[in-house]
């Protein structure tokens, strides 16, 4: 059986401008995603695991890409987070319009995954060439290129890192969706709390309030819980403000010669430190943090610029 469906299988690469043969259309397929099919960055987080990351994904790409509705991913190679934005709905348009049964593919892969370990050009079609640069797969004019290697494909292995495409997220916005249901459940408990209320006793409402109070370490009065409440919404509201300014310096673009080598935060103050930057030599990063209205402060050390934020 195994036998069998690998036979009726193929592997097809993606891309807009590479045209596929009737063998590649049959049979069960898995799919590679041409670097023109999708956003990746390369980066270093200040966080460990990929289920910690995808809460940043959105963010990390919120200045970079085109109108559009997007579907993102995340996996770790080593100490680096590569990220991905993606458009379902032109994905599936090109693979409709290649003439390829959405049915029929087994698995979808992006090419920064199946090649990363690209050593030469390989040829994609007439006029492009997939190569490696820091590590990122790319897509290149093949004049670029002194010489190139066929794309080959038959005996290929693939990594576990796959996606699935959201069939029908570009017609119904799925945040909007879980939005919807959010309020229709808090509208229900509130309901159900009004009912309760209406019919309980009064004594026994109190007696559950004593209790309540009692069982959580709650203190006498509401006035000082909502001081407690305030000081948390504080913590929170502090914590929301790193994440977004962290975002902030990491989608920053640099000069070559310019990297962010430190991210610290300790007694509510950010710092971030870059390598390659001397005075004269840091206007393009403080006209970013300026645009954004940031109150910063700044300091030299030889060819380093130090930058500090009061959270």
């Amino acid at each position: 059986m195994f036998t069998r469906f690998k036979q009726s299988s193929s592997v097809v690469f993606l891309d807009p401008q590479r045209a596929l043969t009737d063998a590649e259309k049959k049979g069960k397929i898995a799919l590679i995603l041409s670097p023109s099919l999708y956003w990746v960055k390369r980066v270093k987080l200040p966080v460990k695991s990929v289920r910690e990351a995808r809460g940043l994904l959105e963010s990390f790409f919120e200045d970079s890409l085109p109108e559009g509705k997007y579907s993102y991913s995340v996996y770790k190679e080593g100490e680096d987070f590569l990220l991905f934005a993606y458009e379902d709905k032109k994905i599936l348009e090109l693979i409709a319009q290649k003439g390829l049964n959405i049915s029929n593919i087994k698995s979808i892969h992006f090419a920064q995954s199946e090649f990363s370990t690209l050593e030469n050009p390989v040829s994609i079609h007439n006029d492009a060439v997939m190569s490696l640069k820091d590590g990122v797969v790319i897509l290149t004019p093949a004049s670029w290129a002194e010489t190139s290697s066929p794309l080959e494909l038959a005996e290929k292995k693939f990594s576990k890192h796959t996606i699935k495409l959201q069939q029908f997220g570009h017609i119904v916005d799925t945040k909007s969706l879980y939005r919807l249901g959010v309020i229709l459940l808090l509208f229900i408990i509130v309901l159900a709390g009004e009912l309760f209320i209406t019919n309980a006793k009064t004594q026994s409402i109190l007696a559950s309030k004593d209790a309540l109070f009692s069982k959580y370490n709650l203190q006498p009065t509401m006035f000082q819980n909502k001081s407690t409440q305030s000081k948390y919404k504080g913590i929170y509201s502090r914590g929301e403000k790193l994440r977004l300014y962290i975002s902030y310096f990491l989608n920053m673009r640099l000069k070559p010669e310019q990297k962010i080598t430190l991210i610290s935060y300790k007694n509510r103050l950010l710092s971030i430190t870059f390598s390659g930057v001397g005075k004269g030599n840091e206007r393009n990063i403080l006209k970013k943090l300026d645009a954004k209205k940031l109150q910063y402060k700044k300091s030299f050390h030889n060819e380093s610029m130090k930058v500090e934020i009061k959270i």
